[in-house]
């Protein structure tokens, strides 16, 4: 007996993205997913009222399958300020898109994240990438980032002091050696819109995709041991079967089911929680750590941004690691306050430690030529989807999902 025309192994942005394009072309659908809930990399847990994202992420609002798929004015998108704080020898100093920013003009051509010609080469390069259309970039030369930020002749002290803890805090990972394919289409869509947190959490992105899947079509709790063109054997040993399957998992995950498949390699983030009485920056602005000091990265105040984030009267605060240290939680998070309390006083020792989380397979590693649309259609009825198949953000997941599904949508109907 065939349990549905089409099931999908895994409930994350690829997997529920394929759902909803299968099941709004008439056919029946079924999404396993081995985790508690739906959302993969994508979920928020409440812990004490707080909502804590798993690792800090934003929806950038110029994504355009995302403006497509998800229904914005649901989500109660709460945006950031464009531009950063960026913390160099013992001070903050504000960086702003003086496009949109234009009374921070003066801050943002004092502060010494790079020199005068460095902040107009900047200019110059965010010109050249919004006037030129997808077809168009991927006509120029595939380098790494590192090299096509000094290509565009931004000097060695930006890329330190901004490029490295910015793009790092994106690519989670600070050698810059990330496709510049992949930093030409980030920096264009910070470029084009804005970065945003949906007032319940970035899981509100996931579940609202799950509801417009329909629950009764996913089952949690459901690890799939093994595939095949018939459908699959969960680890229970129970089988399922349909007509064609979607392995929608990470890289990782998917290689495990599918041999023909290479795992790419993985960047790792490490991301930690407090609660405070009071927020250490009262903007809703991004904290860069230009001074290559300390274990953070990058931080932020998300109830700043969304005050959801937080309960009335509390600040939730959120600070990325890159990678996952070898110092075990109690050790990093006094690692983490020792650098926190150089640039917030004596506040940091009061705050109280919300969770940490280790993110193993946060993002699938994207270096030169391994960046862009790989082909879906793996076997006689196996299709493959997720981020490491388009780029590694969650345009990439939902646009993944939707080419999975117009590949069994073109198959079956042939």
């Amino acid at each position: 007996m065939q349990n549905a025309d089409v099931i999908v192994v895994g409930a994350g942005l690829a997997g529920l993205s394929c759902a909803l394009h299968l099941r709004s072309a008439g056919l029946s659908t079924l999404v396993l997913e081995a985790s508690d809930d739906v959302g993969g990399r994508v979920r928020t847990d409440v812990v004490d009222g707080f909502k804590l994202d798993r690792g800090f992420q934003v929806l950038l609002t110029a994504y355009v399958e995302a403006a497509r798929v998800l229904d914005f004015a649901e989500l109660e998108l709460e945006t950031f300020d464009p531009g950063a704080l960026v913390w160099i020898a013992g001070a903050f100093h504000r960086v702003s898109d003086p496009r949109r920013r234009p009374t921070e003009l003066a801050a943002t051509l004092r502060a010494p994240v790079g020199s005068l010609g460095d902040k107009l080469a900047l200019g110059k390069l965010r010109f050249q990438l919004e006037k030129t259309d997808r077809e168009g970039r991927s006509r120029r030369p595939e380098v790494t980032t590192l090299d096509a930020l000094r290509n565009a002749g931004i000097g060695e002290k930006m890329i330190e002091r901004f490029f490295r803890p910015f793009l790092g805090g994106i690519f989670l990972e600070g050698d810059l050696q990330t496709s510049s394919r992949m930093f030409e289409f980030v920096f264009r869509a910070f470029a084009k819109g804005d970065a945003a947190l949906p007032a319940q959490g970035m899981g509100a992105i996931t579940k609202q995709l799950a509801d417009r899947v329909g629950r009764p079509s996913i089952r949690t709790q459901a690890e799939v041991a093994a595939v095949d063109g018939n459908g699959v054997t969960l680890a229970s040993g129970a089988r399922l079967s349909s007509r064609s399957l979607v392995v929608a998992t990470d890289g990782p995950s998917a290689a495990q089911l599918l041999p023909e498949l290479t795992a790419p390699r993985s960047c790792s983030v490490t991301c930690c929680y407090y609660a405070a009485d009071d927020p250490p920056v009262a903007e809703p602005r991004l904290v860069l750590n230009g001074g290559c000091e300390g274990p953070v990265n990058n931080l932020c105040v998300p109830s700043q941004v969304a005050p959801s984030y937080a309960p009335p009267g509390a600040s939730l605060v959120s600070a990325t690691v890159l990678g996952n240290p070898k110092a075990a939680n109690a050790q990093l998070d006094g690692e983490v306050r020792a650098q926190l309390k150089t640039w917030f006083g004596g506040q940091v020792k009061d705050w109280r430690h919300l969770g940490t989380y280790r993110i193993a397979h946060a993002l699938p590693a994207q270096p030169v030529g391994a960046v862009g649309a790989r082909e879906v259609r793996l076997r006689p009825g196996i299709y493959v989807a997720g981020d490491h198949r388009e780029t590694a953000s969650i345009e990439g997941g939902l646009v993944s999902g939707r080419r999975a599904a117009e590949a069994v949508l073109e198959d079956l109907s042939g």
